[in-house]
């Protein structure tokens, strides 16, 4: 464990699935670390994975301006994790992005680091991609040295995307593959933590700037879910459900089968792909799926660890 720093940095969503890799990063360089949700005990997990007294939790909602004010108090950086797949998108994306950064400005932060997502777009036909285009516009307008980091998908040993389709795979003769066509770059999640760590830190270097992160490897939806048979031994058929289909179940996504909302269906129109290499302003190399999902994606094998990976 490097030597404890006297600079605290706050993380709005740390105890979430990309926050955790965030915090475990930070901790690494020894700076303090001050974890905001709106239930803080849902991240004292991450307390034994810092040094003494290296890690705090605080209450704080990205509705309630004090609350932020707080959190923000004495921190010389401020992370915003914080995000949705479902529900009030302009509440989350738009106005609880525009509070952090308000607050991180009258706090006389100097850094701020906000994760939008690729496709972000004010003009985007999806809910989702116009939210976080409007957020970023939101946060630039109240902090204009806002670093934002926008990631492709992002995959990990507690991911709902990867571990998603494993499990349909583990119970299931064939994996159905909505928009098999759609291309993804998966970033491993860890590589994602390092590089936002890493902004919140040098905001000398990454103010202002907009990266785009993803991993090494581009592949269809398909092909990532040919992997992903192959990975866990389960010599399952993919069959790709022709864009009709898949749009008429998209259509009826309220229905508690549906494996999309419509939502989602007009995200998928768009690639989910960098425009350019992120990464390289951080010097990371990002890890391809198969070098670290294997480890694992084995517990969806029949025989477990043990067994190995199908020639499917």
């Amino acid at each position: 464990m490097p030597p404890k720093s006297d600079r605290l940095i706050t993380l709005f969503g740390g105890g979430g699935f990309v926050g955790r890799y965030v915090a475990q990063a930070l901790f690494k360089t020894g700076v303090r670390v001050r974890i905001a949700e709106r239930e803080p005990k849902r991240a004292y997990f991450l307390k034994p994975l810092g040094g003494l007294g290296q890690a705090q939790f605080v209450r704080a909602d990205l509705a309630d301006p004090p609350s932020l004010a707080a959190a923000l108090d004495g921190a010389e950086a401020a992370v915003n994790l914080v995000g949705i797949l479902a529900g009030n998108f302009r509440k989350v994306h738009v106005e609880g992005a525009r509070n952090v950064a308000e607050a991180a400005a009258l706090a006389g932060a100097p850094a701020l680091v906000h994760i939008s997502a690729i496709g972000a777009d004010p003009e985007s036909a999806s809910a989702y991609g116009r939210s976080k285009g409007e957020g970023e516009a939101a946060v630039r307008a109240a902090f204009p040295g806002a670093t934002i980091v926008r990631p492709s998908i992002a995959f990990g040993q507690e991911d709902d995307f990867v571990n998603k389709f494993a499990r349909i795979a583990r119970l299931l003769p064939v994996l159905p593959v909505i928009r098999g066509s759609w291309r993804l770059q998966p970033v491993h999640v860890a590589d994602l933590g390092k590089a936002i760590a890493l902004a919140a830190l040098d905001p000398a270097r990454h103010a202002g700037a907009t990266y785009e992160l993803g991993g090494p490897q581009i592949m269809t939806m398909a092909e990532l879910n040919r992997w992903i048979v192959r990975a866990i031994g389960r010599n399952r058929p993919v069959i790709e459900i022709p864009d009709p289909i898949g749009k008429a179940i998209a259509r009826v996504g309220w229905l508690p089968m549906a494996p999309i909302t419509w939502d989602q269906w007009l995200m998928l129109q768009r690639d989910n792909v960098a425009a350019r290499d992120g990464f390289e302003a951080f010097g990371i190399r990002p890890a391809p799926l198969a070098a670290v999902a294997e480890s694992w994606l084995a517990s969806y094998r029949r025989h477990g660890r043990f067994a190995r990976p199908s020639a499917y």
